[in-house]
């Protein structure tokens, strides 16, 4: 009941009174007022309470005094923690946590009082008061924790995906009874009739969300079957490429997913490591970090899943048509709170260097399984890559006759790419461009004879050389080290003996062995046989001994001795030649 300006004032003036009245003198002011106003005692009880101000009530003098040890406070609230089930719903009371500790000695929990001294138990809402003062109460502890506001730099800088299971929905693409997208009634697919569940666990469908962090733009795509890795490769490989009518594509640079193993699988890992995508995987229990992709499968459920039972579809090819649709438009009319733009007008605001175009559908496919591959350097600093030449002179210390791991580059049709790693073992990617010869054959970049003869600039076995030269000569320059090199100076200006490890190697004395005489039943001992001269030793002995050597005396030779004329044979040779010779100009003359 709301009191009128009139009543309020009368009011006051009675409760001026009945203040100013003498000890036992309010009662007749109270009843004067009743009868004059014509209500009850209560009631005008009631409106004074409305009217009257009243004193601030003075705190107690042990406000916020405890009696139960923090230490004690740690032990109850632990028991009380560990009695939670993983939804956070607690299993055991204050009371009966108190109970046990007290029970098995852990803990006291009582207090004494001032006046007589007794020690009392502290009572179950004393020890909440408590818990809660020192912030232990699991109340307190199961509340969430701090978090931090993630934001992305530009459009395609982050990306979010994520798979999830259509919890309405079942795709049946045969004909009959059941065709099309089934819905999922609650009277038939609910947990106590898995077998139900089990005869449609083909059929369920999966949908893909990728969410671009910055835009909040959706692309959208169902599959049959599960989440594999198989089935992320392929959607994401169709969101990254240019499509007709949607301003959302591109290479994004960072990609942040769950921990599932279809999404860390080395297949999508090597994809993303080729395409330069750095991956991250937010920890376990931590859906959080990637909240606007968990917010876009309920905007997926309410705008569009939900219309599906109006419009039914057939097959899984004209879902994602229907999919494709619906994302095109909620994209580019629905505004978004954060930005205040649609989705496609704040992914518009992406620039030429933040927008990485994707290779081909079919170079993607080829990235999945690509390896770096071991090639040689040359001594013209080049490699031979999938039957072409890379140039690797910009390769930082490159090396003649090392070798480097070349990948594809799926961004430069002419180039590839060098894969090394820098000192905090890092991948890095270098690109490197093919070799360019003319119709004769020759490097377009090489130099032209009579007019370019600049070396080209050292690599790390150019400055490693010179530098052991110079040490080893002691010089402090080239020009040093090639003025000391012409004069013929020692290595090390000769303080280096190369025999001192002979001096300073300690004397060693050996005790002779005993042997074993030979025993032998051989009583007779011959001359060793004279060694055999071949043709070309026996002409150049002769022809010393006086004698001029022709064919005949040749054949006659080897006719005489077929194995050789033993050494000390020599004269004897001689001799019969000579008399033969002498034989044969006597009898011509006759």
């Amino acid at each position: 009941m709301s009191l009128s300006a009139t009543l309020t004032q009368r009011l006051v003036q009675v409760a001026a009174q009945a203040a100013a009245a003498p000890a036992g003198g309010k009662q007749a002011v109270y009843r004067a007022a009743c009868q004059e106003l014509s209500i009850s005692l209560p009631t005008l009880y009631r409106h004074l309470d409305k009217i009257t101000v009243k004193p601030e009530r003075k705190q107690r003098s042990d406000a916020g005094a405890v009696s139960l040890p923090r230490e004690e406070a740690v032990v109850i609230s632990a028991l009380l923690m560990v009695s939670h089930r993983k939804s956070n719903k607690r299993l055991m009371s204050i009371g009966q946590a108190l109970d046990i500790l007290r029970a098995n000695g852990e803990v006291r929990a009582e207090r004494t009082d001032p006046s007589t001294g007794e020690v009392l138990p502290l009572s179950e809402s004393a020890v909440a008061r408590a818990l809660r003062s020192f912030g232990l109460h699991p109340d307190q502890l199961n509340r969430a924790t701090p978090a931090v506001e993630l934001r992305s730099l530009h459009p395609n800088h982050v990306w979010q995906v994520d798979a999830s299971l259509c919890v309405l929905y079942y795709l049946k693409d045969s004909s009959g009874k059941e065709s099309g997208l089934q819905v999922m009634e609650h009277d038939k697919f609910y947990k106590n009739k898995p077998a139900n569940l089990s005869r449609i666990a083909a059929d369920r469908v999966w949908s893909y969300e990728l969410s671009d962090h910055n835009s909040a733009s959706i692309y959208l795509e169902y599959v049959m079957g599960a989440e594999s890795a198989a089935n992320l490769t392929n959607v994401f490989i169709n969101a990254i490429q240019q499509r007709p009518g949607e301003p959302f594509y591109g290479v994004p640079r960072i990609l942040m997913m769950d921990m599932g193993s279809a999404n860390t699988s080395g297949l999508f890992s090597n994809l993303a490591r080729r395409l330069q995508i750095q991956l991250i995987a937010h920890a376990a229990g931590n859906a959080r970090a990637t909240g606007q992709v968990e917010k876009t499968r309920d905007q997926i459920e309410r705008s569009f899943e939900a219309g599906l039972r109006l419009a039914p579809v057939s097959s899984l090819g004209e879902l994602n048509r229907q999919a494709r649709r619906w994302a095109k438009w909620f994209n580019a009319n629905k505004i978004h709170s954060r930005h205040g733009r649609t989705r496609y007008d704040q992914w518009m605001t992406i620039t030429t260097e933040q927008l990485r175009l994707a290779p081909s559908v079919e170079l993607c496919r080829e990235l999945l399984t690509h390896e770096p591959e071991a090639r040689k350097v040359s001594d013209t600093l080049s490699v031979a890559f999938k039957g072409r030449e890379f140039d690797v002179r910009n390769v930082p210390n490159v090396m003649v006759g090392e070798k480097l791991m070349l990948a594809i580059n799926p961004w430069v049709a002419d180039a590839a790419m060098v894969v090394d790693t820098d000192s905090e073992g890092n991948e890095l990617l270098i690109s490197v461009p093919v070799v360019v010869r003319d119709d004769a054959g020759f490097r377009e970049d090489g130099n032209v004879i009579g007019e370019d003869w600049a070396r080209p600039a050292d690599t790390q076995l150019d400055t490693n050389r010179k530098e052991v030269a110079m040490a080893a000569y002691d010089a402090s320059t080239l020009e040093e080290l090639e003025a000391k090199r012409k004069a013929k100076a020692l290595p090390f200006s000769g303080r280096i003996d190369p025999y001192k490890p002979i001096e300073q190697a300690p004397e060693r004395t050996f005790i002779p062995k005993r042997g074993t005489e030979l025993v032998t039943n051989v009583t007779t001992s011959t001359s060793a046989s004279a060694r055999l001269l071949n043709a070309f030793e026996v002409a150049k002995a002769l022809q010393g001994m006086g004698m001029s050597m022709d064919r005949e005396k040749a054949a006659q030779l080897r006719a005489w001795y077929p194995d050789g004329v033993p050494e000390d044979e020599l004269q004897a040779v001689h001799d019969r030649l000579t008399m033969r010779g002498q034989l044969r100009v006597v009898a011509g003359g006759a």
